[in-house]
Protein backbone atom coordinates (compact mmCIF):
# COMPACT_ATOMS: atom_id res chain seq x y z
CA UNK A 1 0.00 0.00 0.00
CA UNK A 2 2.80 2.56 1.16
CA UNK A 3 4.42 1.67 -2.62
CA UNK A 4 1.37 2.71 -4.16
CA UNK A 5 0.91 5.91 -1.85
CA UNK A 6 4.34 6.60 -2.92
CA UNK A 7 4.48 6.03 -6.79
CA UNK A 8 1.11 8.34 -6.77
CA UNK A 9 2.80 11.29 -4.89
CA UNK A 10 6.01 10.96 -7.06
CA UNK A 11 3.90 11.39 -9.96
CA UNK A 12 0.93 13.79 -9.17
CA UNK A 13 2.59 17.43 -9.75
CA UNK A 14 4.05 16.14 -12.87
CA UNK A 15 0.77 14.68 -14.12
CA UNK A 16 -1.20 17.65 -13.54
CA UNK A 17 1.31 20.08 -15.27
CA UNK A 18 0.60 17.74 -18.08
CA UNK A 19 -2.83 18.03 -17.49
CA UNK A 20 -2.80 21.84 -17.71
CA UNK A 21 -0.48 21.83 -20.40
CA UNK A 22 -2.96 19.69 -22.63
CA UNK A 23 -5.83 21.37 -21.39
CA UNK A 24 -4.15 25.02 -22.21
CA UNK A 25 -3.50 23.26 -25.86
CA UNK A 26 -7.08 22.27 -26.55
CA UNK A 27 -8.16 25.85 -25.38
CA UNK A 28 -5.56 27.26 -27.90
CA UNK A 29 -3.98 29.46 -25.20
CA UNK A 30 -0.24 30.74 -24.56
CA UNK A 31 0.47 28.55 -21.67
CA UNK A 32 4.14 29.83 -21.61
CA UNK A 33 3.01 33.11 -21.60
CA UNK A 34 0.25 32.75 -19.03
CA UNK A 35 2.62 31.07 -17.02
CA UNK A 36 5.43 34.20 -17.25
CA UNK A 37 2.55 36.69 -16.41
CA UNK A 38 1.74 34.04 -13.33
CA UNK A 39 5.59 34.42 -12.33
CA UNK A 40 5.24 38.26 -12.10
CA UNK A 41 2.19 38.31 -9.96
CA UNK A 42 3.69 35.84 -7.80
CA UNK A 43 6.71 38.38 -7.17
CA UNK A 44 4.49 41.52 -7.00
CA UNK A 45 2.10 39.68 -4.51
CA UNK A 46 5.51 38.63 -2.70
CA UNK A 47 7.00 42.08 -2.57
CA UNK A 48 3.70 43.58 -1.15
CA UNK A 49 3.65 40.93 1.74
CA UNK A 50 7.29 41.90 2.87
CA UNK A 51 6.27 44.93 5.30
CA UNK A 52 3.55 43.13 6.49
CA UNK A 53 6.26 40.04 7.30
CA UNK A 54 8.75 42.40 8.73
CA UNK A 55 6.03 43.92 11.21
CA UNK A 56 4.68 41.03 12.50
CA UNK A 57 8.73 39.47 12.86
CA UNK A 58 9.52 42.59 14.87
CA UNK A 59 6.74 41.89 17.19
CA UNK A 60 6.99 38.61 18.14
CA UNK A 61 10.84 38.97 18.75
CA UNK A 62 10.12 42.16 20.86
CA UNK A 63 7.45 40.12 22.46
CA UNK A 64 9.65 37.61 23.40
CA UNK A 65 13.06 38.77 24.00
CA UNK A 66 11.75 41.48 26.29
CA UNK A 67 10.69 38.59 28.89
CA UNK A 68 6.63 40.58 28.44
CA UNK A 69 5.88 36.81 27.57
CA UNK A 70 7.45 35.04 30.66
CA UNK A 71 5.97 37.46 32.96
CA UNK A 72 2.54 36.72 31.68
CA UNK A 73 2.77 33.65 31.67
CA UNK A 74 4.03 33.96 35.72
CA UNK A 75 1.16 36.14 36.36
CA UNK A 76 -1.18 33.38 35.07
CA UNK A 77 -0.03 30.33 36.50
CA UNK A 78 -1.91 29.84 39.84
CA UNK A 79 -4.70 30.59 37.58
CA UNK A 80 -4.03 27.90 34.52
CA UNK A 81 -3.50 25.54 37.15
CA UNK A 82 -6.79 25.66 39.06
CA UNK A 83 -8.33 25.19 35.57
CA UNK A 84 -5.98 22.45 34.49
CA UNK A 85 -4.20 24.34 31.49
CA UNK A 86 -0.35 23.45 31.96
CA UNK A 87 1.36 27.09 31.89
CA UNK A 88 4.23 25.23 29.56
CA UNK A 89 1.89 25.26 26.33
CA UNK A 90 0.71 29.25 27.35
CA UNK A 91 3.23 30.62 25.35
CA UNK A 92 2.53 28.40 22.35
CA UNK A 93 -1.40 29.16 23.10
CA UNK A 94 -0.37 33.02 22.82
CA UNK A 95 1.68 32.78 19.68
CA UNK A 96 -0.05 30.47 17.10
CA UNK A 97 -2.30 32.58 16.54
CA UNK A 98 0.20 35.26 15.29
CA UNK A 99 2.36 33.14 13.87
CA UNK A 100 3.35 29.70 12.73
CA UNK A 101 7.18 29.88 12.66
CA UNK A 102 7.24 31.07 16.00
CA UNK A 103 4.70 28.87 17.33
CA UNK A 104 6.40 25.85 15.41
CA UNK A 105 9.68 27.10 17.74
CA UNK A 106 7.87 26.89 20.75
CA UNK A 107 6.46 23.63 20.10
CA UNK A 108 9.83 22.06 19.20
CA UNK A 109 11.44 23.89 22.35
CA UNK A 110 8.35 22.16 24.80
CA UNK A 111 9.44 18.72 22.79
CA UNK A 112 12.77 19.22 23.21
CA UNK A 113 12.43 20.08 26.94
CA UNK A 114 9.48 17.80 27.96
CA UNK A 115 9.58 14.55 25.01
CA UNK A 116 7.75 13.47 22.25
CA UNK A 117 5.32 11.40 24.13
CA UNK A 118 5.53 13.80 27.28
CA UNK A 119 1.52 14.80 28.33
CA UNK A 120 2.99 18.58 27.76
CA UNK A 121 4.56 17.13 24.21
CA UNK A 122 1.25 16.25 23.75
CA UNK A 123 -0.84 18.93 24.54
CA UNK A 124 1.90 20.81 22.18
CA UNK A 125 1.72 18.58 19.15
CA UNK A 126 -2.67 18.75 19.03
CA UNK A 127 -2.40 22.38 19.57
CA UNK A 128 0.26 23.11 16.76
CA UNK A 129 -2.13 21.12 14.60
CA UNK A 130 -5.21 21.77 15.58
CA UNK A 131 -4.63 26.24 15.42
CA UNK A 132 -4.49 28.64 12.83
CA UNK A 133 -2.53 31.88 12.55
CA UNK A 134 -4.80 33.87 12.77
CA UNK A 135 -3.51 37.43 12.71
CA UNK A 136 -0.99 36.42 10.24
CA UNK A 137 -3.02 34.97 7.57
CA UNK A 138 -5.83 38.49 8.19
CA UNK A 139 -2.82 40.56 8.24
CA UNK A 140 -0.92 38.99 5.06
CA UNK A 141 -4.19 38.08 2.97
CA UNK A 142 -6.24 41.01 3.91
CA UNK A 143 -3.43 43.35 3.79
CA UNK A 144 -2.09 42.20 0.33
CA UNK A 145 -5.37 42.35 -1.48
CA UNK A 146 -6.51 45.26 0.63
CA UNK A 147 -9.39 44.44 2.63
CA UNK A 148 -9.85 47.24 5.73
CA UNK A 149 -13.07 46.16 6.86
CA UNK A 150 -12.59 42.22 8.22
CA UNK A 151 -16.00 42.22 9.48
CA UNK A 152 -16.30 39.16 11.85
CA UNK A 153 -13.11 37.35 10.44
CA UNK A 154 -10.99 38.25 13.54
CA UNK A 155 -13.58 36.98 15.79
CA UNK A 156 -14.24 33.99 14.23
CA UNK A 157 -10.69 33.31 14.01
CA UNK A 158 -9.87 33.68 17.31
CA UNK A 159 -12.63 31.86 18.83
CA UNK A 160 -12.10 28.73 16.37
CA UNK A 161 -8.55 29.00 17.77
CA UNK A 162 -9.40 29.42 21.52
CA UNK A 163 -11.94 26.36 20.72
CA UNK A 164 -8.97 24.27 19.09
CA UNK A 165 -7.07 24.97 22.36
CA UNK A 166 -8.76 24.74 24.49
CA UNK A 167 -10.23 21.46 22.67
CA UNK A 168 -6.70 20.20 22.58
CA UNK A 169 -5.98 20.61 26.73
CA UNK A 170 -9.31 18.58 27.22
CA UNK A 171 -8.97 15.66 25.01
CA UNK A 172 -5.48 15.03 25.78
CA UNK A 173 -6.31 15.14 29.31
CA UNK A 174 -9.16 12.57 28.95
CA UNK A 175 -7.01 10.13 26.59
CA UNK A 176 -3.51 10.34 28.07
CA UNK A 177 -3.62 12.35 31.34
Amino acid sequence: MMGFISVISIWMIPCFILFIMIAASMKRLPAYDLFVEGGKEGVKTAVSLLPFLVGMITAISILRSSGALDAFVDILSPLLAFIGFPAEVLPLALIRPISGTAALGMTTEIIATYGPDSFIGTIASVMQGSTDTTLYVLTIYFGAIGIKKIRYALQAGLLADLIAILAAVFLVTMMFG
